[in-house]
């Protein structure tokens, strides 16, 4: 069903593996001509999944008037009303194979992965191009309403978002962002950076991308404190931004991996029925400690954003 979705929008492609699949996607690996190119066709047909594929589309899209300042995989075909995209398959490798890698990164992988997110971050596409995917204040709403976020967190951000908005300049209006900017989501190639997996691009609080980056690179202290150091380099109000962006972002992940643990336990086969192997580390055991890592993170995050309330 997949292939047939491809070929009504791009007949000439010739499918060669199915590179990742997923309940919600599958990537399929293929030819186009002498092009190597990717497809991306869509599973879960739900209204969220839907408006994030065809935001991604539109990014493609719009890549074809207004480049961006770092490479992107150029478009081929796509239909949005079917959930179909079919793009070029960029040559390199992935800066990191999971989303929260084990090791630090070598630092010049870092070192590029930064400048490109920097090159992006500081370009202004054309007024309409691109939306804000985030709604600052329904989400930290949302995330009160949820209990993730205690009342003086609610209260906090709101102060610091109100004092962003009277800010004025560039920090006041946003930034730029590849919106998932993660070393997984960053391929390494001799020509330079190529960034893929466009769907939450559109304008942000400044920072939001570093934010990002930092917030999945709990086992490089010495990265996560480059990172810090680039997000307030332009003063208060960017210091701001970055840690409301911090704040949010990394709620998100609790969110996301309390959801996994608890599928992981509720799916697990009976103890002792399925023998593991001395010193091995059972995928829920994963979980609970990058969970762990995380709400650690977040407390670090929220005295911070204390801090700034205060000095404000």
């Amino acid at each position: 069903m997949a292939i047939a979705s491809v070929h009504r929008i791009c007949p000439e492609f010739n499918p060669v593996q199915v590179l990742r699949r997923s309940g919600r996607s599958v990537l399929i690996v293929g030819t186009t001509g002498r092009t190597t190119a990717v497809a991306k066709c869509l599973l879960d047909h739900s209204p969220a999944w839907v408006e994030r594929f065809q935001h991604e589309i539109a990014a493609y899209r719009s890549f074809v008037r207004h480049r961006p300042p770092v490479r992107a995989p150029r478009l081929i075909a796509a239909d949005p009303e079917n959930g179909t995209l079919v793009i070029e398959r960029m040559p390199g490798r992935a800066a990191a194979l999971t989303r929260h890698p084990v090791d630090a990164p070598p630092r010049t992988d870092l070192r590029a992965a930064l400048g490109a997110i920097a090159r992006l971050n500081a370009w202004r596409p054309p007024a309409g191009t691109f939306d804000a995917p985030l709604d600052y204040p329904s989400r930290i709403a949302r995330y009160h309403e949820l209990g993730l976020f205690t009342d003086r967190d609610r209260d906090d951000l709101q102060k610091l978002l109100h004092g962003l908005a009277h800010a004025g300049g560039r920090q006041g209006m946003g930034q730029f962002c590849h919106g998932d900017a993660l070393l997984s989501n960053i391929l390494l190639s001799p020509t330079g950076p190529v960034l893929v997996d466009w769907e939450h691009a559109g304008w942000y609080l400044p920072g939001y991308d570093l934010a990002t980056l930092w917030s999945v690179l709990g086992d490089a202290p010495m990265a996560r404190r480059q990172i810090s150091q680039l997000a307030q380099q332009a003063g208060p109000a960017s210091r701001d931004a970055f840690l409301v962006n911090l704040m949010i972002v990394l709620t998100r992940e609790i969110r996301t991996y309390e959801t996994a643990v608890q599928r992981t336990i509720k799916e697990a086969p009976p103890a002792g029925s399925v023998p593991v192997p001395s010193g091995a580390v059972s995928p829920g055991e994963e979980q609970r400690r990058l969970l762990r890592r995380l709400h650690d993170d977040c407390a670090m995050a929220r005295r911070a954003v204390r801090a700034a309330v205060g000095t404000r």
